[in-house]
């Protein structure tokens, strides 16, 4: 698997998969390196898409692999990649959060984020929020 960050060529893959986010602002983190896509034999796999928590904290906003790629340790690596980046910028821990009825709080566990808290928006499931020191 091969990891980069996206580009401008990515751009209409990524809207059409990653629906959570505006056009512009789909825009901006590419242009400012903060999604990763991961690929193989030139196929576009999934993309994690971070941001900066109180301005200063990294922050895995998204990280998702299409069905058929799921399953075979590519989020790991990918996620992986990520804190290593992360660390080398100077960064000493990583947050992320997920839904409390959602999957993805074991597979942050496995990967070594502990849950330090949540919230609860209206109607929504209880958002669980992780941390992890790099």
């Amino acid at each position: 698997m091969i990891i980069r960050h996206a580009e401008h060529s990515d751009f209409l893959w990524l809207q059409e998969h990653d629906r959570h986010i505006s056009k512009e602002t789909l825009e901006t983190k590419i242009e400012s390196n903060e999604i990763y896509i991961a690929t193989e034999n030139n196929e576009t796999l999934g993309w994690l898409r971070y941001n900066l928590f109180w301005d200063h904290i990294p922050f895995m906003n998204l990280i998702y692999f299409l069905k058929e790629h799921r399953g075979k340790g590519f989020g790991k690596m990918l996620v992986n990649h990520w804190e290593k980046e992360m660390k080398e910028k100077g960064y000493t821990n990583v947050l992320t959060s997920t839904l409390s009825t959602e999957e993805t709080q074991h597979f942050y566990r496995k990967l070594g984020y502990t849950e330090i808290g949540g919230f609860k928006l209206s109607e929504e499931p209880f958002e669980i929020m992780f941390n992890k020191n790099i």
